[in-house]
């Protein structure tokens, strides 16, 4: 009898997705990265959690060259996505961020319908070839986002006049729409009330059946309740990583049992 739960079998299973080797990040002379290598697998929840100001956000940002639009910024080491350098000159950003999707902490729909606002991405990258089409790619998008009942007679309104939740799980079918394989979370809850952090939960959980989902939280609680797998930064570094049972339950570093147990933070 294989004495592994279901949880860990199935990490056991998975690929991994995204490779760092050696990532460094500089904004000007402040070293905000050190030196951070990390494995983070397919089909799975992964959590960074640590104090503000750790670099947990700034990381997630290197995942889809987000930083690159800041003018300081400057980055070393090695980022491999399905063992292809994201980094490489030839990758344009454009393209790998409709691979590597992206949700922020305050929900930021378009000021446009809720219909245009999830068929963006697929019409600029070219993703469908007729209107039928583009309307079953929205339609898979908002369903997979648990918004489509919701929405489905009011897809011509402004994506603006939804509720906070709604239009956060707006941001998230916007993101699926490119059917990318990886999905960066910013704090997604962080602006929601209770119940539509709980809806966007649940929502994460569904999602790691397609995606590598990688989540930045300031919650632990939300941290052990949606992921499989935990890195924990604290000043640049990436401290531990593992799965998140053991993270909470059991850290081999003090640093993380520390923060775990609220004497840093």
């Amino acid at each position: 009898m294989n004495d592994m739960s279901f949880t860990e079998r199935a990490v056991a299973n998975t690929e991994t997705k995204i490779t760092a080797r050696g990532v460094q990040v500089y904004y000007g002379e402040n070293h905000a990265i050190k030196d951070v290598d990390v494995d983070i697998l397919d089909k799975t929840v992964t959590a960074f959690i640590g104090p503000s100001g750790c670099g947990k956000s700034t990381f997630l940002r290197c995942l889809n060259r987000m930083n690159d639009t800041i003018d300081i910024a400057r980055i070393e080491g090695e980022i491999l996505l399905d063992g292809e350098d994201i980094y490489d000159k030839r990758v344009d950003p454009v393209q790998l961020r409709a691979k590597v999707g992206m949700v922020f902490q305050k929900p930021n729909p378009f000021p446009k319908s809720i219909y245009d606002n999830v068929a963006y991405g697929p019409k600029i990258h070219g993703l469908t070839r007729s209107r039928a089409e583009l309307e079953e790619v929205v339609e898979s998008a908002l369903r997979k986002a648990a918004l489509w009942n919701e929405v489905k007679d009011r897809l011509h309104a402004p994506g603006t006049g939804l509720s906070g939740g709604q239009q956060q799980r707006l941001c998230i079918a916007r993101a699926i729409a490119t059917s990318p394989e990886v999905l960066l979370m910013d704090e997604p809850c962080s602006a929601l009330d209770p119940i539509a952090t709980a809806q966007v939960e649940e929502l994460i959980d569904e999602l790691r059946a397609n995606f590598s989902v990688v989540i930045v939280t300031h919650s632990m609680q939300q941290a052990a309740r949606v992921s499989q797998k935990t890195a924990f930064f604290h000043l640049g570094h990436l401290v531990e990583y593992d799965d998140t049972d053991k993270i909470f339950t059991n850290p081999s570093d003090p640093r993380t049992e520390s923060y775990i147990t609220g004497r840093i933070g």
